[in-house]
């Protein structure tokens, strides 16, 4: 039998919007949507900004840690039962428009593909975010297995954490089949391609590749970039069984 293609998939920010906490946002702390949204922005943007510091620095805390601290940098000052609503809030996370479509996709061609969640996330957090969620919960099966990085102390873009993936799927090589990461933040797409997978760029602004931190590295870009996660599944489906033929 043909070794099947590895999908994994990057939770926050590509299946999960996070700035859909920003309703919660708004109830917690009394504020108009604009500031809500104006928050969720600016918390999602330090706690990506905290995990690239804490690599960087050789210092890990978890990603749970993470989350409350970047929320306390934005929102100083909030009492300990709203920063509790808040964190409870962060594991109901909406999904896209675009998933329930490619998770139906993944679950009718699981004869070629095998899909995971990788995610910065803790697996208590990852669980939760999947196993839970109103939007995730009632497909969750459609998932092999849900890798988190906190075993290994370190956050995306760090090499190790691909290399723990392909390890963890048992993909890549001579005997396992291509394994792709499908996500919408460039970082993350740069980290799996200078780790040697294959990677899927979610561009839900339609602005194009801008990164370029790549040319400098000789890391290439993204093997596919597409408007939804639906799309990048079809792509990369196609591509699979053209490898089956």
């Amino acid at each position: 039998m043909a070794p099947k293609t590895v999908i994994a998939f990057d939770l926050y920010g590509t299946l999960l919007s996070t700035s859909s906490i920003s309703s919660s946002l708004s109830s917690v702390l009394s504020l108009p949507a604009e500031k809500a949204d104006e928050l969720a922005a600016a918390w999602r943007r330090y706690q990506l900004e905290y995990t690239w510091r804490s690599n960087s620095m050789g210092i890990y805390t978890n990603f749970d840690s993470i989350t409350r601290s970047s929320l306390a940098h934005v929102v100083p000052g909030m009492e300990p039962e709203q920063v509790e609503t808040v964190m409870a809030a962060y594991n109901n996370l909406s999904v896209f428009p675009d998933v329930p479509d490619a998770l139906a996709a993944v679950a009718e061609n699981g004869d070629v593909v095998e899909p995971y969640v990788f995610s910065n996330g803790t697996e208590r957090m990852v669980g939760a975010s999947v196993n839970t969620s109103p939007d995730l919960g009632a497909v969750s099966g459609v998932f092999r297995g849900l890798i988190s990085v906190d075993r290994l102390g370190r956050y995306k873009p760090d090499p190790k954490v691909y290399e723990y993936l392909v390890g963890q799927t048992g993909g890549g090589g001579e005997e396992g089949g291509e394994v792709w990461l499908v996500s919408g933040n460039p970082f993350d797409v740069l980290g799996a391609k200078g780790a040697g997978l294959k990677a899927c760029w979610v561009d839900r602004e339609g602005g194009g590749w801008r990164d370029r931190l790549g040319e400098g590295l000789g890391v290439e870009g993204p093997d596919l970039i597409v408007k939804g996660v639906d799309e990048g599944v079809e792509g990369i489906l196609k591509g699979a069984r053209r490898g089956l033929r």
